[in-house]
């Protein structure tokens, strides 16, 4: 049967006007800036009003392309796509699921990923995008704060899903087992779905639990618009344009992965193109986006920081688009690739709570550090974080609400305590500092958390963090207070050391204090370094300073405690 593709509907028109006025002015930053305006959306509905239509304007079209860790690459096109996505919906309807249903969807990045979440999308069901390296404890938290009543996930995860409740419903990807639903039934459903009625613009289309950097993870709400087509800014920022290959790594369950491997090549008719490696992999990777011709390229700094590691040359194309997100980028990685590949990468900045509202966007003039400015559509300011005013320089990264932001979300889920907190004064609170340079460019501080006072003097542990980065021996930092019974605290460095070196720690330790005493001020000091095999991070591969500060606090309590290898700079002057 021919594939017969859905039309364009008002919202369809609605959100490709705002879409085409950003590629219009795609390094234009003023225009865009100054021009655009969110779509008005009353109803619409991603998988059929945008998707779909896409795919049949451009049927032949690789919407997903995924290669496997032995290099086998698989693709499919916009129509199968839009068609598998279709059947899926239909048999998930089959089983009993539809509007507002909540489903944790456990799973790698397999095509099932992709024609599942279009399905939910398609019967306005709830996604939960959750992650495969959860355990068991912290599933049956998620499905249970979340109020799940089906989990999707491959049968190989499944003593971690048995210890749920018998009442959820258990779909599986891969080999049957009893107790559970084969996805791979959904083959054999009729393919034509009709959507029973139009989608609301503020329906609830996705739960996302943040990466829990601080605190315990949040449950974000967005709705079938704030996500969909609140990407819009992000597809800017990305630059990713129609027919472009584009590259992002980023493990499914977070925020990222909708950001760069679903809403945004999307919007922009691109193709997701996905490597499924079994360990990283820096030469193998640059082989495959050349053999690939990989056009755009998001990493978090984990991978640009194995990148530098190795040789850049051997990427005989690089792609025209390089960005860096999940945290803020050091000017030393972003002067090694510039130097290789003869590209910027551009840094930008978000939150599961909003897409990207930060960013330096394709064709703008790039300060090393700097994570951009505002993207088109959203009003950013900086407060105080004591006073709550209005500043000018440096102050907590907040968005005005007396302005309409699509991209942002509609609250956290079952919290309004929280939800009022975050939009206190009204304004959105980040909870990020930043600092902001005549030209309108926000260079990042830290988390207000993370920011602390040494001797009176406020200290940025990024700022410090970029400093040691610039040293060969140094792979990964963290600075943390270290409390100080004179001034207060000490910056202290939790180091991991690159593999190669020939240096004993002690000897490392030295080459790293005269390097950080040369190229900081006196206050800034580090006076403190313990080397580390690895540095504690969220399941999204966020450092947790908060871990490493109750670590440190807990080690000057307690003087019977020893160390293994840390060093003082007072040891080596």
């Amino acid at each position: 049967m021919a594939f017969t593709p859905r039309p364009a509907t008002d919202a369809t028109h609605a959100v490709r006007e705002a879409r085409d006025f950003l590629m219009a002015h795609g390094t234009d930053y003023d225009a865009a800036f100054a021009g655009f305006r969110w779509p008005e959306l009353d109803e619409f509905n991603f998988a059929t009003e945008w998707f779909d239509v896409i795919a049949g304007e451009h049927p032949n079209r690789n919407a997903v392309t995924i290669v496997s860790p032995e290099l086998v690459a698989s693709s499919w096109t916009y129509a199968q796509l839009s068609e598998r996505s279709d059947q899926v919906a239909r048999w998930l309807r089959s089983l009993g699921l539809g509007s507002g249903d909540r489903v944790i969807v456990m799973l790698n990045n397999t095509i099932e990923l992709w024609e599942l979440l279009l399905a939910l999308l398609k019967i306005r069901a709830v996604a939960i995008p959750t992650s495969t390296l959860l355990s068991a404890a912290d599933l049956a938290f998620r499905v249970d704060y979340g109020h799940a009543t089906a989990v999707v996930a491959p049968t190989a995860l499944r003593t971690r899903v048995d210890e749920l409740p018998k009442s959820i419903l258990r779909i599986g990807v891969g080999e049957q087992v009893p107790g559970w639903v084969a996805f791979s039934e959904s083959e054999n459903a009729p393919t034509a779905y009709t959507p029973s009625e139009p989608t609301k613009a503020s329906d609830l289309s996705l739960l996302y639990f943040t990466s829990g950097t601080t605190s315990r993870p949040k449950l974000v709400r967005h709705t079938h618009v704030s996500y969909p087509v609140g990407h819009l800014s992000t597809m800017w920022w990305l630059g990713v344009r129609p027919g472009d290959v584009h590259l992002n790594i980023s493990s499914p369950g977070w925020g990222k992965h909708a950001w760069s491997n679903f809403f945004s090549p999307f919007l922009a008719q691109a193709t997701v193109f996905v490597f499924n490696y079994d360990r990283f992999d820096a030469s193998a990777l640059m082989q495959v986006m050349d053999a690939h011709d990989v056009t755009s390229f998001c990493a978090p700094p984990t991978v640009w920081r194995m990148l530098i590691q190795a040789d850049l040359s051997q990427l005989k194309k690089p792609p025209r688009e390089l960005v860096g997100a999940g945290e803020p980028l050091n000017p030393e990685v972003i002067s090694r690739v510039r130097d290789a590949w003869g590209q910027t990468i551009r840094d930008g900045f978000g939150q599961t709570e909003m897409t990207c509202s930060v960013g330096n966007s394709p064709g703008q003039v790039v300060k090393d550090g700097s994570m951009g400015r505002p993207m088109p559509g959203y009003p950013v300011v900086l407060l105080d974080p004591v006073t709550g005013e209005l500043t000018q320089d440096e102050g907590e990264i907040c968005l005005d609400l007396s302005q309409r932001i699509l991209g942002l979300m509609d609250a956290y889920d079952s919290d309004a305590d929280m939800t009022a907190e975050a939009c206190r004064g009204g304004y959105y609170h980040t909870g990020d500092i930043a600092s902001r340079d005549a030209d309108g460019y926000l260079t990042y501080v830290g988390r207000s958390d993370d920011v602390f006072k040494a001797s009176d003097y406020k200290i940025s542990p990024f700022e410090l963090e970029s400093i040691l980065l610039e040293h060969p021996y140094v792979t990964e930092v963290a600075i943390v207070p270290s409390p100080d019974p004179v001034r207060l605290a000490v910056p202290k460095a939790f180091v991991t050391l690159a593999r190669d070196i020939a240096a004993n720690p002690q000897d490392a330790a030295k080459e790293i204090f005269e390097h950080a005493r040369e190229r900081l001020s006196a206050y800034q000091r580090v006076r403190i370094i313990e080397f580390v095999g690895e540095l504690p991070k969220t399941i999204s591969g966020k450092i947790r300073r908060v871990e490493l500060r109750e670590r440190e606090a807990e080690r000057v309590a307690d003087p019977e405690r020893t160390e293994g290898d840390q060093f003082h700079e007072r040891d080596f002057r």
